[in-house]
C-alpha cells in the first residue's frame, strides 16, 4: 500500500511546485533561503509523482484526475498516469531528486550567487511542465506543458546571457523548438478534426486515419517529436544549448528532457496511429542507426567535455531508436514477441541513459566549477585531487560505453539481442538484410563510445595537469559528490539486476496495444534472455563474479612480487616528462580523424612562429576542425531559401491602405466560394 491514494499525487506534486515558485520569488532577497526552498521543494514534488507512478507500475491500474474546470465554457483539463506514463514519470523523479540535491551546493556557487533564485524558480517550473507532458491525456493539456517546458528550458539556457553564444544556443534553441511544435499543432488539429475529439483516448484509437493522411501525420509527428529528442538530422540545436546551460541544467536536459520527445514517439508513432507500417520501422531503425554512429563520432573530436556529452546524448537516442524500430518491425509483421524485445530495450535504455548521463553532468558540472574550464586540453591530474568525482565519473563512462556489468551493457545487450533474434525468427528478406546492419552499426558504436571515453577520462583525470586551474582544483563538496555516488550506485545495481527493471516493464508492455507482455525476456533471478534457449543468456551479476574474482587473483599476484618490484622514474626518450609532453586529446582522437575522414572532412592549419630561423621555432601552432556537415549543406542552404522567399515576399506589404482593403476583399471572396464549392 502507499502512504497517499495514487490519484492524488500528481495534483499534490503541481500544487506544491506552484507554491514553491511563489514562495522562492517572494524571497528573493534571501538568495540561500530561496535556493534550498526551490530544489529541495522540487526534490519532495518528484519523490510524491514518482511514488504515484512506482504504484501504477506495480499495480498496473491506471490512474485518471482532473488538475483544471472551467465550467463557464465546460473545459477539463484532465490526466491520465497509465504504464507509459509512469515509465517516464519514475525516469524523471529518480533522476531529478540527485539533480536538485545536487543543485543546492552547485547553484550556491558565487559565480550563480545573483542567479540562484532564477535557476531555482526555472528548475521548478520545468519538472512540472515535464510531469504535465508524461500524463497529459488531451491535445491542449499536451501542448500546454509542451510549451511551458520548452520556454523554460530556453531561459534556463541563456542563464549567462551576457555570453553571446549562450544567447544563440537558447535563440536556435527555440526557433527549432518552435517549428517541431507547429508539426504537433498540425498533427494534433488533423486527428482531432478526423476523431472529432481532442482526448487521446479517441485521438489515438489507432483507427481513425488511413493511408496516405496515416503516413502524413506519422511524418508531421516524429519530425515534432525528433527535434525535442535530437534525432540526427534534427539535432542542431543540442550540442549548442547543451554546453551552454548551467551543468545541473544540461544533467536535467540529457537525462529527461530529450526524452520527451522519445514518450511521444513511443506514444503518438508506435502505437497511436495504428500498427506501424514497415517502412515507418526501417524509417526509424535508419535514423537511429545514423544517430548512434554520427553521433559518436562527432562527439570523439570535440574537446569540450560538455559538448562531448552533448553529442552522446545524440548516439543514446539513435540507441533508443534502434530498439523502438526492432519493435514497429516486428509490430508491422505481426511479431509480438519481437515487438516486445524490442520496445522493452528501448525503454530500458531511456532509464539508463538518464542515470548515467545525468552522473556525466553532475561531475562535468564539478570539474567545471573547480577549475574554471570545460576544455579537456587544460586539464589532466584531476584523479589525484578530485578522487570521488573522479570515480563517480569513471563510473558514468563505464556505463556509457556499454561496459559490463553496469547499466548500460544491458540495454545495449538487450536491443543488440532484438537484432540477432528478429533475424533468426523471420524469413522476410527485409529483415534478413536490415537488422544485421542495424547490429553492426550498434556494436561500432559501443566501441567507439568506449574510445571515446578513454579519451574523456585519461585526458581529464590522469596524468600530470596541464594548466595552473587544473594543478589547483579541489573536491566538490559532499552536497555536490554524494548525489553523483548515488547514480553511481544506480549505475551499477541497474546492470547487475536487470530483471527488478524488466519485471516493472511488463506491466508498461501490458498496456500498449500489440506487445507480448510475457516475451521470455527474463532468465532466472538476475539474468536476461531473448527466446532461442540454448545460446542468448546473460547473468550480469556472475560476470561482475567473474570480474571481481580476476582482479582478486591479480592483486594477490601483484602483492606476491611487489617485494621483488623496482621502482624506476619512467623513461621519456632522454627528456623530462613534463605536462607538455603528455598525450593530447587532439592526438588521440586524429587516428580516428583519418580513418573516418570522407565523414569528418577535417581541415587543418600548422603555424610556426620564429623570431630568428624558421629552423628554430619559437613557438608552434596546430589547429584542426571537421566541417559541421549539417549546418553546411542542410540547415545553411535552408536558411538562405527562406530569407529570400521573405525578402521576395516584402512586396506584399506595399504600405498602402487599398492595397491591403484589397487583400481583405479577395480573402472573403475566397471563402465564399470555399463554402459555396464544398456544400
Amino acid at each position: 500500500m502507499t502512504l497517499f491514494d495514487p490519484s492524488s499525487g500528481l495534483p499534490t506534486a503541481l500544487a506544491l511546485r506552484i507554491g514553491l515558485v511563489a514562495l522562492t520569488l517572494l524571497a528573493a532577497q534571501r538568495p540561500r533561503m530561496a535556493r534550498l526552498l526551490a530544489f529541495l521543494g522540487s526534490a519532495a514534488a518528484s519523490v510524491v509523482t514518482g511514488s504515484a507512478a512506482a504504484a501504477v507500475l506495480r499495480t498496473g491500474t491506471p490512474v485518471h484526475g482532473v488538475l483544471f474546470v472551467h465550467r463557464a465554457s465546460d473545459f477539463t483539463l484532465s490526466y491520465t498516469i497509465d504504464g507509459l506514463s509512469a515509465w517516464f514519470l519514475v525516469v524523471l523523479a529518480i533522476v531529478a531528486v540527485p539533480i536538485a540535491w545536487f543543485s543546492t551546493g552547485y547553484v550556491g556557487h558565487d559565480h550563480f550567487s545573483r542567479r540562484s533564485v532564477f535557476l531555482g524558480a526555472g528548475f521548478t517550473v520545468l519538472l512540472g511542465a515535464l510531469e504535465i507532458v508524461f500524463t497529459a491525456d488531451g491535445a491542449i493539456g499536451f501542448l500546454f506543458g509542451w510549451e511551458l517546458f520548452t520556454l523554460a528550458t530556453a531561459a534556463l539556457v541563456a542563464t549567462e546571457h551576457t555570453q553571446r553564444v549562450n544567447r544563440r544556443a537558447a535563440y536556435l534553441y527555440l526557433v527549432m523548438s518552435h517549428v517541431a511544435t507547429g508539426c504537433l499543432i498540425a498533427g494534433f488539429m488533423m486527428l482531432s478534426a478526423a476523431s472529432g475529439s481532442l482526448a487521446f483516448p479517441e485521438m489515438f484509437a489507432g483507427t481513425v486515419v488511413s493511408g496516405p493522411l496515416r503516413d502524413g501525420l506519422f511524418a508531421l509527428f516524429f519530425i515534432g517529436f525528433g527535434v525535442k529528442a535530437g534525432i540526427i538530422p534534427f539535432h542542431v540545436w543540442l550540442p549548442e544549448a547543451h554546453p551552454a546551460a548551467p551543468s545541473n541544467i544540461s544533467a536535467l536536459m540529457s537525462a529527461v528532457l530529450i526524452k520527451a520527445g522519445i514518450y511521444g514517439i513511443v506514444r503518438v508513432c508506435v502505437f497511436g496511429l495504428g500498427v506501424p507500417r514497415l517502412s515507418w520501422g526501417v524509417l526509424v531503425i535508419v535514423l537511429g542507426g545514423m544517430s548512434a554512429v554520427f553521433g559518436v563520432l562527432y562527439a570523439l573530436m570535440q574537446h569540450d567535455l560538455k559538448r562531448l556529452l552533448a553529442y552522446h546524448s545524440i548516439e543514446n537516442i539513435g540507441i533508443i531508436l534502434l530498439g523502438l524500430g526492432a519493435g514497429m518491425v516486428g509490430l508491422a509483421y505481426g511479431r509480438s514477441d519481437l515487438a516486445s524485445i524490442g520496445v522493452a530495450a528501448g525503454l530500458y535504455h531511456v532509464l539508463n541513459h538518464a542515470v548515467f548521463k545525468g552522473l556525466l553532468f553532475l561531475g562535468a558540472g564539478g570539474i567545471v566549477m573547480t577549475t574554471g574550464t570545460r576544455q579537456i586540453e587544460q586539464l589532466g591530474g584531476l584523479l589525484r585531487r578530485m578522487p570521488r568525482t573522479g570515480l563517480c565519473f569513471l563510473v558514468g563512462a563505464m556505463a556509457s560505453s556499454g561496459l559490463p556489468p553496469l547499466n548500460g551493457f544491458a540495454s545495449e545487450w538487450l536491443t543488440f539481442r532484438a537484432f540477432l533474434y528478429g533475424f533468426r525468427g523471420s524469413s522476410e528478406p527485409l529483415v534478413h538484410s536490415l537488422f544485421p546492419v542495424g547490429g553492426a552499426l550498434l556494436a561500432l558504436t559501443t566501441a567507439l563510445a568506449a574510445a571515446c571515453f578513454v579519451k574523456a577520462f585519461g585526458i581529464s583525470f590522469l596524468a600530470l595537469p596541464r594548466s595552473k586551474a587544473a594543478a589547483d582544483a579541489y573536491e566538490s563538496p559532499a552536497v555536490m559528490w554524494v548525489p553523483q555516488a548515488f547514480l553511481a550506485v544506480l549505475c551499477v545495481a541497474l546492470g547487475l539486476f536487470p530483471r527488478v527493471v524488466l519485471d516493472a516493464l511488463g506491466n508498461v508492455m501490458a498496456s500498449l496495444p500489440g506487445l507480448q507482455p510475457q516475451a521470455d525476456i527474463v532468465s532466472g533471478a538476475t539474468g536476461m534472455a531473448s527466446g532461442f534457449e540454448s545460446f542468448d543468456h546473460v547473468v550480469p551479476l556472475a560476470l561482475a563474479l567473474c570480474l571481481l574474482a580476476g582482479l582478486a587473483i591479480a592483486t594477490v599476484l601483484t602483492a606476491r612480487r611487489g617485494a621483488m618490484a623496482r621502482t624506476v622514474p619512467t623513461w621519456g626518450c632522454g627528456g623530462e616528462l613534463t605536462a607538455h609532453s603528455e598525450y593530447t586529446a587532439t592526438a588521440f582522437s586524429k587516428p580516428l580523424m583519418m580513418i573516418f575522414h570522407q565523414i569528418y572532412r577535417p581541415t587543418r592549419k600548422v603555424e610556426a612562429l620564429a623570431e630568428i630561423s624558421p629552423y628554430f621555432p619559437r613557438e608552434v601552432r596546430y589547429r584542426s576542425e571537421i566541417e559541421p556537415t549539417f549546418e553546411r549543406y542542410v540547415y545553411g542552404p535552408l536558411v538562405r531559401g527562406i530569407l529570400r522567399l521573405a525578402d521576395g515576399m516584402k512586396v506584399v506589404q506595399a504600405g498602402s491602405l487599398h492595397a491591403y482593403l484589397a487583400y481583405v476583399i479577395a480573402l472573403v471572396v475566397s471563402l465564399v466560394l470555399l463554402v459555396w464549392w464544398r456544400s
